[in-house]
């Protein structure tokens, strides 16, 4: 059976530990065994955080220690997908610059705050992730983030919505949804997920659903790659 840790906590006005209880039942309904936590001192353990196969944080504006953070990195390096949603993933610690590199990007400003009506735009890339959903509106905070250009946009937003100082630069494709490689690991990351009836939108939940089992199998094809490099060393060597 599949093994996923949820760690919840931080700012409450995401309601994380609610929108944990989403993301658990939606991995329990794909047969998971789901570990929930409300403490970082989840990732105290190397060895069990390497033994799953998804890490899912939901805590904003923590701090954390840089050994938890080498835990969590680790893990995914070693083929642990790593996945998660808004600032519960990426304003998690705003002062550890390990974990942003890790994870693809930083929140840095939602213009016109709650209840902003925008289009999230579903992209063609090489992934077929979200290849057979379309674009959709949504009224919340459209989140406006320090992105990786590492990374492989799946979905985005256009800014300016609502005028700020940013406006006089023009209409930019902000990234919603993408994927990251980390060593051996899969990262997956949507900025939807203000508080926990935006998750539960059918097309949110969906596009959350997709990547969790995305980013976990990463795990099983991090193994298989390994053991088939071990089948040609090995065949290799008996030639020599």
């Amino acid at each position: 059976m599949s093994k996923a840790l949820i760690v919840w906590g931080g700012w409450l006005g995401h309601q994380p530990e609610e929108v944990a209880g989403v993301f658990r039942r939606v991995l329990e309904q794909e047969g998971y065994e789901v570990e929930v936590s409300d403490t970082l001192e989840a990732f105290a353990d190397a060895e069990k955080l390497k033994g799953l196969d998804l890490i899912i944080p939901c805590w904003t504006m923590g701090e954390i220690s840089q050994e938890l953070v080498k835990n969590v990195s680790a893990a995914v390096q070693s083929g642990v997908g790593l996945a998660g949603c808004h600032g519960g993933m990426c304003d998690s610690f705003r002062t550890n610059v390990d974990w942003q590199f890790m994870t693809g990007g930083q929140w840095v400003a939602h213009p016109g705050n709650d209840g902003v009506e925008y289009t999230v735009n579903i992209k063609n890339s090489s992934s077929t992730l979200l290849e057979d959903m379309e674009d959709f509106s949504v009224k919340t905070e459209q989140y406006y983030l320090h992105v990786d250009p590492a990374v492989e946009v799946l979905a985005t937003t256009r800014f300016p919505v609502v005028p700020g100082p940013h406006s006089p630069n023009g209409a930019v494709d902000m990234p919603v949804v993408w994927t990251k490689r980390w060593g051996a690991g899969r990262v997956f990351y949507n900025a939807l997920g203000h508080q926990a009836d935006i998750v539960e939108l059918p097309q949110v939940t969906e596009i959350m659903r997709r990547g969790f089992l995305w980013a976990a199998e990463g795990r099983r094809k991090a193994a298989a790659g390994r053991q088939g490099e071990s089948v040609y060393t090995g065949m290799a060597d008996s030639q020599l």
